[in-house]
């Protein structure tokens, strides 16, 4: 299965408390590797700095849970399950097929 985490800063101390966060959250992440069965194809931080994307491929969702969970203090993450532009686009029109049959 294919998935697009976002990820974005959580928010909400004082100056020092987020540069705090900020610092911690680097240390941690010198530390985490990704779960054995997670493969991340593309690993991208925003320009901005508040935050990243991901487009990861995992057999096993459980193995996606792993950075949400080590990194939830630090940012709020979305997981999006996607597929290939053309399994969807076909889905879609099998869907419209389905709607315009019925009368």
């Amino acid at each position: 299965m294919k998935y697009v985490i976002t990820w974005t800063v959580r928010e909400g101390g004082s100056a020092a408390e987020n540069e705090e966060a900020a610092r911690r959250s680097l240390e941690v992440f010198a530390r985490w590797t990704p779960a054995e069965g997670a493969n991340f194809h593309q690993f991208l931080g925003r320009l901005d700095g508040t935050g990243g994307f991901a487009f990861v491929e995992a057999d096993d969702p459980n193995d996606i849970l792993d950075g949400p969970t080590k990194f939830g203090p630090f940012f709020e993450f979305h997981v999006y399950p996607v597929a290939d532009i053309a399994v969807t686009t076909q889905a879609a029109q099998h869907a419209v097929e389905f709607r315009g049959a019925i009368s």
